[in-house]
């Protein structure tokens, strides 16, 4: 299993992975939720620049996008990781957010994402404790969490705000 850079991926796989995703599915976040092809390739040129932190928007801060592609070759899976965290992000998204396409869920490709994400966040990145957030009504993403050692470093109405220690990912 691996991750690739949105970018780097084959444009038709990559935009029918996009589509299977909702604008907002329990937190994550699909901006090209309905999407034509042609504002889709501007989207992941946008992506590439974000990763970059060319053009940012006012309070974001450089992300990058990837697929998770399984052994077969499969695109099952978008992961997002933002390489710093302002203030917003410190009590909001945090530094991940990932989401499996539907019909591959339940098979174990979150933990195994999550697993690798967390990894390139150290590596790459110098992240030493991720910062997530999940949605109290989504349980299945909490055990993919506490799986890899997430703890709930606090909690509002609606979402469990969780913390991962990168070195212990490995």
């Amino acid at each position: 299993m691996r991750l690739i850079e949105v970018w780097s991926g084959e444009q038709e796989r990559t935009y029918a992975l996009f589509n299977k995703f909702p604008a907002d599915e329990n937190g994550f976040e699909n901006p090209a939720s309905g999407m034509d092809k042609a504002a889709f390739g501007e989207y992941v040129h946008d992506l590439e620049n974000e990763a970059a932190g060319i053009g940012l928007k006012p309070g974001w801060v450089p992300a990058t996008k990837y697929i998770l592609v399984n052994d077969q070759g499969e695109y099952v899976g978008i992961f997002n990781l933002r390489h710093e965290l302002n203030d917003a992000l410190m009590e909001g998204a945090g530094h991940i957010g990932y989401g499996i396409a539907p019909e591959w869920r339940g098979r174990g490709y979150a933990t195994e994402g999550l697993r690798l994400l967390l990894i390139k966040a150290r590596d790459e990145f110098g992240i030493t404790e991720a910062y997530l957030s999940v949605h109290k009504n989504n349980p299945a993403s909490l055990a993919v969490q506490r799986h890899l050692g997430a703890r709930i470093d606090h909690e509002s109405d609606t979402e469990y705000f969780t913390r991962i220690d990168t070195p212990a990912t490995a």
